[in-house]
């Protein structure tokens, strides 16, 4: 009853536009890439841009996250974690727009580079992103440091990997987050030591005859560190 007596106080109450911006990450040739796509509507029309657009009123924003980043990529059940949000009072020009930034890590293959091709969007080196519009490249770099801050707490590089991959290529992987080289041995050792890789008697020999092993990786394991509390900075 008193929500009814209220209801004029909600009409009244100025309407503000809900978006969802999507941030993902991809490592495609043993480098970390950024998905972006070339605006279709006006402001901006053609520029370059997030995965995003408005939450519908019958939906929840992670249920809209994920249609919103199938519908401009093609991409499906991929992982996406809820990042920030914005809202600048200025941030669109066109109307006031608060937006909630998601992020996601995937491994990317060929099929998926055809993919998203097919809807304009398109895989950027890190350091090779063009100008954005809006807000949308402090989002991206609010994106990069929470990945780096994160993977000095958990093995979330797995994420961006193919299911069987060589240590050296993982090595490849957190030297492009951390955007500095790592000492191979070390690294090496201190990956090992966590017990979340799982040997496979496959080999990659695509870099020498001798080749090397490929893992896959343990999540029931990973998991059981985590509940511990246990550490994975490298």
């Amino acid at each position: 009853m008193k929500l009814i007596d209220n209801a004029h106080i909600y009409n009244t109450q100025q309407k503000i536009l809900i978006a969802v911006d999507c941030i993902i990450f991809g490592f495609v040739a043993n480098k970390l890439k950024l998905l972006l796509f070339k605006r279709k509507i006006e402001p901006f029309r053609g520029d370059w841009s997030l995965i995003g657009a408005f939450i519908k009123n019958d939906q929840s924003i992670d249920d809209g996250a994920k249609q919103i980043l199938f519908e401009t990529t093609g991409l499906d059940n991929i992982y996406l974690e809820q990042l920030k949000t914005y809202g600048s009072v200025y941030r669109d020009p066109a109307e006031r727009v608060i937006s909630v930034t998601y992020y996601s890590l995937t491994s990317v293959t060929e099929f998926e580079l055809e993919s998203v091709e097919k809807y304009d969007a398109h895989w950027f080196d890190l350091d090779e992103i063009p100008e954005l519009i809006f807000d949308h490249s402090v989002m991206v770099q609010d994106a990069i440091e929470s990945l780096r801050q994160k993977a000095k707490h958990q093995p979330i590089g797995f994420n961006l990997l193919p299911e069987f991959f060589t240590i050296p290529e993982l090595q490849t992987l957190y030297e492009c987050i951390y955007q500095r080289p790592l000492d191979t041995r070390n690294f090496r050792k201190k990956i090992l030591s966590f017990d979340i890789l799982n040997k496979s008697d496959k080999k990659d020999k695509s870099g020498s005859k001798k080749g090397a092993f490929l893992y896959s990786f343990d999540k029931e394991k990973f998991e059981t560190l985590i509940a511990k509390g246990v550490n994975f900075e490298i």
